[in-house]
């Protein structure tokens, strides 16, 4: 009996501190949810105003005339539809760049994880050492070599260097190594399967995961790539929306320029609607394959 009574007062302070660190967490999470929703917030109530709305106006609030649906209109057709032109391009860099980057990452991350060879040591410390260099420092570098070749100020200076990516190479390479079960290859190759069909039809679905976690980096740094762009092109009909929109920004901050701010809010709330519906999408799968590979039989 005295240790019943003992036991009891242990397991209410357990129970209490328990609720303590919940209700913790629970106000931290929604502090960061509220830090994360309101530069959404004030980007989509501030795209529903004028230029003279945004000037007269609350930033967190709307205006008395709502001009959404004339701005979206107004963005995409302004100085010809160059915005739907850096939209397309976008789409260009991301569907080539963002999509080659994943498939080579993840046949390379296949081949590394589940094949022996020489200098396999060497290889891994190269990878390494390619995640710890920013992306920046390797810019100027590029650009000379892009421009000895000429090919800057065209699409394939955003679309070639977009296909080398070293976290994901390195991601799908840690992946693969514990996805994909040894045996299991082992057994196709017993059974007469071929590297190539047993790479499509056993290794690729238990990637998928994998596959899309590094499809989603790849199109999320392709989409908003701002300093390459910065550099490699001068037209503007190569630019992409990050790049687009600044030089929209530039004309709207000059003095006497034209009033075009309320342009540059919107046409920053389309730049981001992709990509949300990209990352729901494509966050489906990916809990899916997630959950159908913890699963054992």
């Amino acid at each position: 009996m005295a240790t019943t009574r003992t036991a009891k007062p242990l397991v209410v302070r357990r129970r209490a501190r328990g609720g303590r660190r919940s209700v913790v967490l629970t106000v931290l999470t929604g502090l960061m949810l509220v830090y994360t929703l309101l530069p959404l917030a004030w980007l989509l109530i501030n795209a529903t105003k004028t230029q003279e709305g945004l000037l007269g106006s609350f930033g967190l609030w709307f205006a008395d005339d709502f001009a959404l649906f004339d701005n979206i209109a107004t963005t995409l057709t302004y100085d010809g539809g160059i915005f739907t032109r850096w939209l397309l391009n976008t789409v260009l860099y991301v569907v080539v760049g963002a999509g080659g980057a994943t498939l080579l990452a993840t046949v390379a991350g296949y081949g590394l994880a589940k094949f022996d060879f020489p200098g396999k040591k060497a290889v891994f410390a190269v990878v390494i050492g390619a995640v710890a260099v920013p992306g920046t420092a390797l810019a100027v570098p590029t650009f000379l070599m892009f421009s000895n070749l000429g090919l800057t100020d065209t699409p394939w200076a955003i679309i070639v260097p977009s296909l080398i990516t070293p976290f994901g190479l390195y991601l799908m390479w840690t992946y693969a190594a514990e996805a994909v079960p040894g045996e299991v290859l082992e057994s196709a190759r017993v059974d007469g399967a071929g590297e190539f069909r047993t790479f499509f039809r056993i290794s690729l679905p238990l990637l998928a995961p994998g596959i899309v976690t590094v499809l989603l980096f790849s199109v999320v740094t392709t989409w908003n790539n701002y300093f390459l762009p910065l550099i490699m092109l001068k037209d503007p009909a190569w630019y992409p929306l990050t790049l687009g929109l600044n030089s929209w920004n530039a004309q709207a901050a000059t003095a006497g320029g034209e009033a075009i701010f309320h342009l540059v809010i919107t046409g920053s709330l389309l730049t981001i609607i992709p990509l949300i519906v990209a990352f729901l999408l494509l966050q489906r799968y990916w809990q899916s394959g997630l959950a159908a590979g913890s699963v054992k039989e």
